[in-house]
């Protein structure tokens, strides 16, 4: 008898090229799918995860799910699993969960935290996990436009044109704030879901912003009119992570 068990796992993305299976990359899926592959013998254990994170992008909190007929502990089924895993993926959590439980489709909300490091230049050490911005950014500019994103919109001027989302592309963003600490600043943005590239893309609109290329104004206009042309670049991968999924 099978019985569905959820872990949170936390990923350094550097090195993977996304999170989804893909044929001759390596992925988090793939290592993950490959230790379960190990524990049970050579049968073959898809999992589900609450999203797709890109190549390069991070999480400390994505949650998986699997079905599986072995009896194991929480801690000896961690233990097992972070010991067929790479360094670069780790099972943070795991437990036994409700039978209708899902990773993707029972999610309440999601939140994605994005690092820009505004230092004239890059941090070595810190390289791989922020986005390195060396011209000066002002966060009051910043503050009068972010909180244009809260609330419930139509964000398709927010998602990538490659998306191969169907339906529409309104989203639920309950709380968007950029804090600075140091000399980095710290974009949160919590939602029902977010689309593809839309978190990358609204940080690269508001560093233009911060930087004075756009006004803080042009952000509802942006969200407005749809059209991602109006939008700016896609702020790199390297400095987003999926911190937590709530359900």
């Amino acid at each position: 008898m099978t019985q569905r068990i959820k872990a949170t796992v936390s990923y350094d993305g550097t090195r993977f090229s996304g999170f989804q299976v893909q044929d001759n990359q390596r992925t988090v899926q793939g290592e993950l799918q490959k230790a379960l592959m190990m524990i049970h013998k050579g049968q073959t254990i898809r999992i589900q995860a609450s999203g797709r994170t890109d190549a390069g992008v991070h999480a400390r909190g994505q949650v998986i799910h699997f079905d599986t007929e072995i009896r194991m502990g929480d801690y000896n089924w961690r233990k097992a699993l972070n010991a067929l895993l790479p360094d670069d993926v780790r099972i943070i959590d795991i437990a036994k969960a409700d039978e209708d439980f899902h990773a993707r489709y029972s999610v309440k909300q999601k939140q994605y935290k994005y690092f820009v490091l505004n230092a004239p230049e890059q941090d070595v050490f810190k390289r791989h996990y922020v986005h390195h911005v060396p011209y000066k950014l002002e966060l009051d500019r910043i503050q009068q436009a972010i909180t244009a994103i809260e609330g419930t919109h139509d964000f398709s001027a927010f998602c990538s044109a490659s998306t191969g989302v169907k339906g529409d592309k309104v989203r639920t963003v309950y709380e968007a704030v950029c804090e600075k600490q140091d000399d980095m600043l710290v974009f949160t943005f919590t939602g029902s879901g977010f689309l593809y590239n839309m978190v990358r893309i609204l940080v690269g609109t508001l560093i233009d912003i911060a930087n004075a290329r756009k006004e803080p104004e042009d952000m509802a206009r942006i969200l407005e009119s749809k059209d991602r042309h109006l939008a700016s670049k896609t702020a790199a991968a390297s400095g987003l992570c999926l911190w937590k999924v709530d359900y």
